[in-house]
């Protein structure tokens, strides 16, 4: 018997790489070996998987599950939520889009010139939201460093969750650390009981960040969004910004809004869709 086989849309967000799973009208469940299996292939290779299932929320277009390339659950992925955002709008036709998610409901609409808006919702600074494995009172500046303690490398981050746990780091050139060796050790601390986002947040004018993530189960990326947000409203706390700022990553720039009227976020971006192909659910082997 040959092994099940699905369709997938590979698309990005600021070249973050996104795999778009449509099982609404399949009875099939992923395990985390089989998504682990498919990340492994380098067609279908992904910073998230964007699985979208049955609405089980009234006025939810569709319900996502979103996955991690090493298998794990990720709680929010604004760059993959305008990519779904714009499957399901051109599906459907309408100008926005509802998704219900393991972290609340996220709304997307149009926003003109190819670009998708996300809310991404409040985001929580209270330390056993974020989580912290201890209680800080203040969670604009943390005690955690790393390095000599009289010289540390790195002190000092922002902790903010937008659905998922983000630690940012104020430095004054992202360039100048080697993220891909102090991300792991960072994103596994003891201090994140769930891991976390660790960001390097240079902040270049009232209005402007220029941004490096190594995110959390999927490595280094050329774009977070959820992490541009956390470092936007992390700024805003520091009062380093104002509250519409550009986020400019290593795949683009992403405009952030803290609405001031409701604490939501606004975050704004454009996606793409590469290709499409089939993929088997059974061994990483592709279907031609």
């Amino acid at each position: 018997m040959s092994a099940p086989t699905i369709r997938y849309a590979k698309m990005n967000g600021l070249g973050n790489e996104i795999l778009v799973v449509d099982l609404r009208a399949e009875h099939l469940k992923l395990t985390p070996e089989m998504v682990r299996a498919i990340a492994a292939e380098p067609r279908t290779h992904f910073d998230q998987m964007m699985v979208l299932l049955p609405a089980r929320v009234h006025g939810a277009d569709a319900a996502v599950r979103i996955y991690n390339n090493d298998g794990s659950i990720s709680g929010a992925c604004g760059n993959g939520t305008r990519c779904i955002a714009a499957i399901v709008m051109q599906e459907t036709g309408k100008a926005s889009a509802t998704f219900e998610t393991a972290s609340g409901m996220l709304n997307a609409w149009d926003a003109g010139d190819g670009l998708i808006t996300v809310d991404m919702g409040m985001p929580s600074f209270d330390w056993q939201a974020i989580p912290l494995a201890e209680e800080f009172r203040d969670t604009r500046a943390i005690e955690l460093q790393i390095g000599p303690i009289d010289d540390p490398i790195l002190h000092s981050p922002s902790a903010v969750s937008l659905g998922n746990p983000h630690a940012i780091f104020w430095v004054d050139d992202v360039e100048a650390y080697d993220l891909s060796r102090i991300g792991p050790m960072l994103e596994n601390h003891p201090v994140f009981p769930e891991r976390a986002n660790i960001s390097l947040a240079h902040v270049t004018d009232r209005d402007a960040i220029t941004l490096k993530v190594w995110e959390r189960g999927a490595g280094q990326t050329r774009a977070c969004g959820s992490a541009a947000c956390a470092a936007a409203v992390a700024a805003v706390r520091k009062r380093l910004t104002d509250r519409t700022v550009t986020v400019t990553l290593p795949g683009g720039p992403l405009v952030i809004e803290w609405r001031e009227a409701d604490d939501h976020v606004l975050m704004t971006g454009p996606w793409e869709l590469e290709y499409e192909g089939e993929v088997s659910v059974e061994t990483p082997a592709l279907v031609v």
